[in-house]
């Protein structure tokens, strides 16, 4: 999953970026309101972490309150040191869907996240699924017919992607956005590439594939 972080101090920017991408996101990072706002406008996110105190003629409310007025609904948690009771309603207000308060432990932001994550597709429940396929994104762990499957932490995110979309065809350029960050280096043949590995662990074992192209628009995960 894709996301986007504008923090302006460069070691906490390095450090959640570093954290998030273990985590197996990619990671997007600006330094401005307005690199954030222009890098949300033109590329898809499903998540923005938002410092509210940024440099620049705009602000972290800002941001959100243009993003909101175009119709943007990817969920937005704003990281900030403002904790009044009146900086949240603000900043709740403007369109922000949570709120975390500097200094903040890592692991919050990460709950945070992924509960974010987890509301459109799944009504809140953790776990994805397809058939006798199961990924668990909180305990990294893939399994099907019972029996667990290894992935590296790439094949993970690309499985987690289409489970998040099951039975929709996802075209290349729209996995690239999602699973790789913006500064990858993505080769022609990446999302072929490790589609192959996936059918290696996911489909050949098991007589029910689950994994299909559609030849001219993209890939998907379901019964045909």
């Amino acid at each position: 999953m894709r996301v986007l972080l504008v923090e302006d101090e460069p070691k906490l920017r390095l450090a959640l970026k570093k954290g998030l991408e273990q985590e197996n996101f990619a990671v997007d990072g600006e330094e401005t309101a307005e690199g954030g706002l222009g890098m949300a406008m033109t590329q898809d996110y499903d998540v923005i972490i938002l410092d509210r105190m940024l440099p620049g003629g705009l602000d972290g409310l800002e941001v959100v309150k243009r993003l909101r007025a175009k119709g943007q609904k990817v969920p937005v948690i704003f990281l900030t040191a403002r904790d009044e009771v009146k900086d949240r309603v603000e900043g709740l207000s403007a369109g922000a869907d949570d709120y975390l308060v500097k200094p903040f432990a890592f692991e919050e932001l990460l709950a945070r996240v992924r509960a974010l994550l987890r509301r459109p597709p799944q009504g809140g429940e953790t776990v994805l699924r397809c058939a006798d396929l199961t990924l668990d994104p909180i305990g990294f762990t893939v399994e099907r017919a019972g029996k667990p499957i290894e992935l590296t932490s790439k094949e993970f995110a690309l499985l987690e992607y289409l489970l998040r979309h099951t039975g929709r065809v996802l075209g290349k350029d729209n996995i690239i956005q999602h699973v790789w960050d913006y500064d990858a280096d993505i080769l022609p043949n990446t999302v072929e590439v490790y589609m192959g590995y996936l059918r290696q662990k996911i489909d050949k074992p098991f007589k029910t594939k689950l994994l299909h192209t559609r030849h001219g628009f993209g890939y998907y995960v379901g019964l045909k």
